[in-house]
Parts: structure tokens; sequence; C-alpha cells
């Protein structure tokens, strides 16, 4: 037993039952693991986002396709013939993870030191869920039985992303308003997608000017929850290894201090016999359909669109929106805009086909999620957070007297892209 994965299930067996410390006190239950791969568990704040396990002793025609499998040239073949991930180029797609044959790169893993916070009770941990949840865990899973399930694992809460999105959808629909005043002008959406975001500021920096200087609706979340909540520890949940890197950008690390995906809390799940749907329903999030729909390729588009005219019903220059699906599709729309080739003055880019119900840590297929996220919509009570009084009301608990004093220039939604 000395695999990294065969460790990576005997510590979260540990750390889920609550014998973690026992398992570290006594050395000689560790003897046969890796070094390395426990300090990459042990430890993941000291380690890149994806991490190689091993040597890479593959033949040298896979060597060849590993050299071209990443769209940003972050895979770099050492002199030993190994590849390594450079970190501050990574954007988290997972293609080398999934492209690799003999298992050897993972993302990183943050599972021991959030249990570790769990279990030592020394602050409120709370879960930030993603938009993309719905059906993820079984049908039969309501966000409220979803978050029993995280309260059984011991966690504080689950807060749903979805009613930051609204907020963002808000900030995003003035910010266009404010921009947009000629036919000439575009904005790039800067709301969910972090590998859009950061194929943007890495390959086509020149077009950042036309990022609104907005915050992921993960960051608002956090940090909402820590002016709230001062001395809370944040948790962010969802189908997406490049939120891993997204939380570690200086800029923004005040935010999120670890993320799971869905695997690795159905993982959880199934090691300490938690069976959410099983469980009781708990109180309820009261996001509107705009926030929602993020989990989905044009969802942001539709969101802000109707959250647009809801607070602008005479605007003369109309919201004209374009979408790119996947990385492929990412680059071609951002190439046509510097060719000056675009009839759209909404941009938005989804690094994974699909949007997030298509990311590399989904549990069920891309169209039912999207499917399941779309119904979980139509089901809102509100149809854009103009409508919603308790986006209204967490707005005034965070100092926000007005929809329209969200365009101010403070640190809670701000980031700087520059």
């Amino acid at each position: 037993m000395n695999s990294f994965y065969d460790l990576y299930y005997h510590l979260l067996d540990s750390a889920v039952n609550k014998t973690i410390d026992d398992e570290l006190k006594n050395k000689e239950n560790l003897l046969d693991f890796d070094e390395h791969h426990l300090d990459c568990l042990l430890n993941p704040d000291k380690h890149p986002t994806v991490i190689r396990l091993g040597n890479c002793d593959c033949s040298e025609e896979q060597k060849e396709k590993c050299k071209n499998i990443c769209e940003f040239n972050a895979m770099v073949k050492d002199d030993d013939g190994n590849f390594n991930v450079i970190d501050d180029r990574c954007l988290g797609c997972s293609k080398c993870i999934e492209s690799c044959i003999k298992e050897n790169i993972t993302d990183r893993k943050d599972l021991l030191p959030i249990f570790e916070l769990i279990n030592n009770d020394v602050a409120p941990v709370y879960a930030m869920i993603a938009p993309a949840f719905m059906g993820q865990f079984s049908e039969d899973v309501t966000p409220g039985k979803l978050r029993s399930a995280f309260k059984a694992l011991g966690f504080s809460g689950m807060i749903e992303v979805a009613l930051f999105a609204d907020i963002l959808t808000l900030k995003e629909a003035l910010e266009f308003d404010h921009s947009i005043k000629t036919d000439e002008d575009f904005l790039l959406t800067s709301c969910c997608c972090p590998m859009w975001i950061g194929m943007i500021k890495k390959v086509y920096n020149d077009l950042v000017p036309h990022i609104p200087p907005s915050v992921s609706p993960m960051v608002a979340c956090g940090r909402s929850i820590k002016k709230i909540h001062p001395e809370a520890k944040t948790v962010f949940i969802g189908p997406c290894v490049a939120k891993k890197a997204e939380s570690r950008e200086k800029d923004i690390a005040d935010s999120t201090d670890y993320v799971m995906t869905f695997q690795e809390v159905k993982d959880c799940f199934k090691i300490a016999g938690i069976d959410p749907k099983n469980l009781e329903e708990d109180l309820r999030d009261h996001s509107s359909k705009a926030g929602r729909i993020y989990a989905h390729t044009g969802g942001v588009s539709e969101a802000i669109e109707s959250t647009l005219y809801r607070l602008r019903p005479d605007r003369k220059i109309p919201f004209k929106s374009k979408q790119a699906n996947g990385v492929p599709q990412c680059r071609e729309l951002l190439n046509e805009i510097k060719e000056g080739k675009i009839t759209a003055n909404f941009l938005e880019g989804m690094g994974c086909v699909g949007g997030c119900v298509g990311g590399p840590k989904i549990i069920i297929d891309k169209e039912q999620g999207r499917e399941f996220v779309e119904n979980y919509g139509e089901e809102a009570q509100y149809k854009t957070p103009a409508d919603n009084p308790y986006v209204i009301e967490l707005l005034h608990r965070l100092g926000y007297e007005t929809i329209e004093t969200l365009l101010k220039n403070d640190n809670m939604f701000i980031r700087n892209m520059f």
C-alpha cells in the first residue's frame, strides 16, 4: 500500500472519522508511504495546483503527446525527462491530469487541513457550494438535504454561491450600462470562469481593460462570509480544478481558504456513511433564477441581460451577447475580438464545454447537469436579483445602501485585473 491514492484514502478515512491526530502521532502507520506524497497531503499550501507524483517512465511517443497536451505551455520537461506543471502558467484545465496514462499527475488535495479545522473546532467552517451542484449527489438530494449532509460532516453550514452570483449579476449589469455607450463598445464578462479570465490576463493581456473589475461569485461569497463572521474559514466546493488555482491568486486569496471538488465531497460522504438523500431538510437559500443558471454556458449572459432590462428598461443600445464554449472556442472568440470581427457587446467564455456543469470533477453527465440547473432556475421565486428581497437585505448587511452603490470602488467585490 504505497500509492498516492492509497495514502489519500487512508488519511481521508482517518480524518473523516476524527482519528487523524492519532494516525499522525503514530508514524509507524505511515512508513509504507512515499514521503513526498505524504507532504503533498499534509501541507497542500506548499505545493502547486497540479502535482507530479513520480517519474515519467512512459514511452517517448507518449511523452511527446504529454508535451503538447497543455494549451498554455504549462507542461515543461526537466533534465531527467519528467514533465512538471509550471504553477504560474497553469490555469487548472485538468487536461494533463486526465491524459496521464500512469495517473502520475493530480490536483492539489486540501481535505486534511479542512478536516483538521473541523475536528479541532477552532473556527466556524462554511461550505460554499457552486451553482452546478444540483443533481450531482443524486436527483433526490435537495439543497436542504445537502446542507444537512455538510453539517453531519462537521461544517458549520452550507452557503449557495448562487446567492452571490445574484450580487455579481447586479454589478455586471450596472457595469455594462455604465460602460457601453456606443455601438463599438464591448465588455468581457469577469464573473465565472477562472480559465477564461486567466487566458485573457496571460495570453490576451491587451484586452484586460474590457473586463469589469468584479470578483467571481466564489470570492464574493467568501469575503461576505468573513465580513459577517470575521473568524470563519471558507471552503469552496465545485466541479473545477481551476478554482484551486484561483483561490491562491494574491489579490483575492483572502476570500477562500480551501477548495474541494464534487468528487472529493462524494468520497467524504461515502467514508463517513452519510447519504444526503436520507437526511432531513435544513434551511434553504433564496437565490434568484439569474444566479442559479451561472453554471452552464450562456447562463451569465442570460442573467445579466434580464437584470439589465429590469434595471434599465428604456436602455437605447441593446444588449448583444456571444458565448464561447471550451478553450478552443474561447481562443477563437478572443482572436476575433483582436481582429475587430465582433458584432456583440457582451462576450462570455467558459473554459469547459457546457460551462461549469461540464467541469473535470463533475459526477453526472454535463447534459444532465444542465437540465438540473435549468430546472432549479425555473423553480426560483424571483427571476432577477433586482426583485429578490433577500439579496437586497444581504447587500444592506454588507454596507450597500442601494443597488447602485455596487459601482463604488471598494474592496468587497473589486479585484485588480492588471
